[in-house]
């Protein structure tokens, strides 16, 4: 990442806006944006699958595991704005194959460090799963609430967007799909 790039960029817009770069209270801003976009887009060409490690369990569990209210925060690659929610992620181990909990929360926030969509957010974190543990199913369901539509544009604040993804047998059996989405809820 090119932060001295990112700084005189910070400057120009500072400027643009009518702002002056010099002012006390903006001296450090260049810096600080910066070093702020080193760590909000750090997995720009990161493969999120590299996070799942792989385990082989003798229990044999094929039925759902489930990670819920996942926090994350990205950015809006039409305006560089935040927007943040939470991830919900569910998949069915096939012949014992899993990956530890915390590896399910890292591939989100590998996903989400980067400019982003959140539709596109939603599928990456899918095929990962799909990817790295070959699941007998796997279910994304994603809310967020967008700055671009809470600050700017229709304000409308409080306005959540939710995305789903499913593979496999949440895609194929209703039952399995309904279970999941109600474990999801509650």
């Amino acid at each position: 990442m090119d932060k001295e790039k990112i700084e005189r960029a910070v400057r120009d817009i500072l400027e643009a806006i009518g702002e002056d770069p010099k002012r006390e209270g903006l001296l450090d801003t260049p810096r600080r944006v910066a070093n702020m976009y080193e760590e909000i887009f750090s997995a720009i060409n990161k493969d999120p699958s590299d996070d799942l490690q792989v385990f082989f369990e003798q229990a044999g569990h094929e039925e759902l595991v489930l990670v819920k209210d996942i926090p994350f925060y990205s950015c809006c690659e039409h305006h560089l704005v935040p927007f943040f929610g939470k991830a919900h992620i569910g998949y069915i181990p096939r012949n014992g194959k899993i990956t530890g909990l915390s590896k399910l929360a890292r591939v989100v926030d590998t996903v989400a460090k980067k400019p982003q969509l959140q539709e596109r957010l939603t599928t990456e974190i899918v095929e990962a799963l799909e990817k790295q543990l070959n699941p007998l199913g796997v279910i994304v369901v994603v809310e967020a609430e967008h700055m671009c539509m809470t600050m700017r544009g229709i304000k409308k604040p409080g306005s959540r967007t939710i995305t789903s993804g499913v593979r496999g047998a949440f895609q194929s059996d209703a039952k399995v799909r309904a279970e999941a989405l109600q474990l999801i809820k509650f």
